[in-house]
């Protein structure tokens, strides 16, 4: 088993700020990601359909042999890895906005969240979020429209610019300290998101940790891999492959891409 693949999921290319982190962290492992374009974005479906979604995707990355599956989705996770955890016999990773951070280091008291509709409306948020809102102001804003340009590889456009200027001045007004970001797309906006914020704001993303995380649960379950690996890491995406190839250009380790109808 140890030598088995770790899998990820996202609705598309967002994950792989995700599969980065875990990759720098655990580079004897092999990966699998899938990246579920076609349907992006999960933040706009019904807790149903999502589940739908994470359900095709687990169950082909099991097909492949994956040892262990990361859920690189807030809104996945929020909405379906419960389920997943129940129907499932292996193990599951998941990743929700790192509130708990920005409340225990806020100094103003407020703290904004950028996330999906999806991931904001969902049980599992509303129940973490519940746990500080006593202590510390929590700001909310669904970033609709973001996930869809950045899938569409428009991270630099100004319509871009326009509607991440729109969902942030107004958390300025209420002097928040901290940024979380609710949605494993959003950390490739921290450059476009610091112009409109500046430099005090603490911005706060998930990655680290849930790598932190991964290499836990390999350890706990006896999955570790002691020795590197020796084939490419593999990525599988349901639409054109142009966009993902070109978040991937900073990458140092071998991987292939293919297209594939999932």
């Amino acid at each position: 088993m140890n030598n088995q693949p770790i899998g990820l999921f996202d609705s598309g290319i967002g994950g792989t700020s995700i599969w980065k982190e875990i990759i720098k962290l655990l580079p004897n492992e092999q990966t699998i990601y899938l990246a579920d374009s076609k349907n992006a974005p999960y933040g706009k479906k019904s807790k149903d359909e999502i589940i739908a979604l994470c359900v095709k995707n687990t169950e082909l990355l099991i097909s492949k042999g994956c040892k262990l599956i990361v859920v690189a989705c807030n809104t996945a996770t929020t909405n379906a890895i419960a389920y997943l955890r129940e129907n499932y016999d292996i193990p599951f990773i998941g990743i929700e906005p790192a509130i708990k951070p920005a409340a225990l280091y806020s100094e103003t008291g407020a703290v904004g969240i950028l996330a999906t509709k999806g991931t904001l409306t969902s049980a599992l948020f509303e129940k973490t979020a519940n746990e500080y809102r006593q202590k510390i102001t929590v700001i909310e804003q669904d970033g609709e429209g973001l996930v869809s340009l950045i899938e569409k590889g428009k991270i630099n456009s100004l319509e871009l610019e326009n509607l991440l200027t729109k969902y942030l001045k107004p958390m300025l007004n209420f002097n928040v300290d901290h940024l979380v970001l609710g949605c494993t797309h959003y950390p490739y906006l921290i450059p476009q998101i610091k112009k409109i914020i500046g430099n005090k704001i603490q911005i706060i993303d998930s990655g680290e940790a849930v790598a932190k995380q991964t290499k836990a649960i390999l350890i706990k379950n006896h999955l570790f891999c002691n020795e590197k690996h020796i084939n490419p890491h593999q990525f599988y995406i349901n639409i054109d492959k142009s966009v993902l190839e070109k978040m991937l250009v900073d990458v140092s380790v071998s991987f292939t891409i293919e297209e594939l109808a999932f």
